[in-house]
């Protein structure tokens, strides 16, 4: 897969469910990283040992992603950590199994416990305080499947100084990203953050994400697609050095 790779369509799929999910990861991997090999998933032993460990049996859509590509860190933690199967644990309130961590521990993303019969739940996330404590879980995405499109996404944002970048965007940026490009086709989020949650667009060889309209983070497929975000969003770019 490679230049045809259609990502706005292929989100539109990727967002409606777990077949859709996983092809759309597959063929955002070939065109914008590399190719899933089978030695990038976990193996069924992994996913067994973990269920065994921890008394619980993992959602389908959890072992799906994992059997596809969970040992893809260049996927899937970048800047945020997703937990190997080793790593999965239940949060001491037994509330929720965490599968993923902020990169400084300050957010925990899971799936609530007296959810994990669903193929595809929902996923939560919450607040870990400097001092211990953790504030209530709240909802971060209607399934799974979509969550594992969103790291997906999100972690190209911080694959490559050469090709990623950020900006402390204030209104006029802001305008710029939604005169220039073109929105995606992915949901708002967190749940019930229409107004200020993170929205996708994309370029020409160039993918942004907006949070809560003070933040763009730009990944370009290559150096010329990231020079052109810097040109139509003028501004002081944190790895623009010219």
């Amino acid at each position: 897969m490679t230049q045809e790779f259609d990502i706005a369509a292929s989100l539109v799929e990727g967002v409606g469910g777990r077949s859709g999910a996983w092809t759309f990861v597959r063929g955002f991997a070939a065109h914008w990283a590399s190719p899933l090999e089978s030695a990038d998933g976990w193996t069924e032993v992994d996913l067994t040992a973990a269920e065994e460990r921890l008394g619980v049996r993992l959602p389908t859509a959890l072992r799906e992603a994992y059997l596809l590509f969970g040992r893809r860190r260049d996927l899937t933690s970048n800047h945020d950590v997703l937990l190997g199967p080793t790593e999965l644990y239940v949060d001491d309130a037994k509330v929720a199994l965490v599968f993923r961590h902020e990169n400084q521990g300050a957010v925990s993303w899971g799936i609530l416990l007296d959810s994990l019969q669903d193929d595809d739940p929902a996923v939560f996330f919450r607040t870990n305080m400097a001092d211990g404590s953790a504030e209530r879980w709240e909802g971060w995405m209607e399934s799974l499947s979509l969550s594992f499109v969103e790291i997906v996404l999100s972690e190209s944002l911080q694959a490559d100084g050469d090709l990623c970048d950020f900006l402390d965007a204030d209104d006029h940026d802001v305008e710029s990203l939604e005169e220039s490009f073109v929105r995606l086709p992915f949901p708002v989020y967190p749940i019930g953050e229409e107004e200020h949650g993170s929205r996708w667009f994309l370029g020409q060889d160039a993918l942004l994400r907006a949070d809560a309209g003070a933040v763009i983070f730009a990944r370009g497929r290559t150096t010329e697609g990231l020079k052109r975000v810097r040109d139509l969003i003028p501004g002081d770019w944190l790895n623009d050095y010219r």
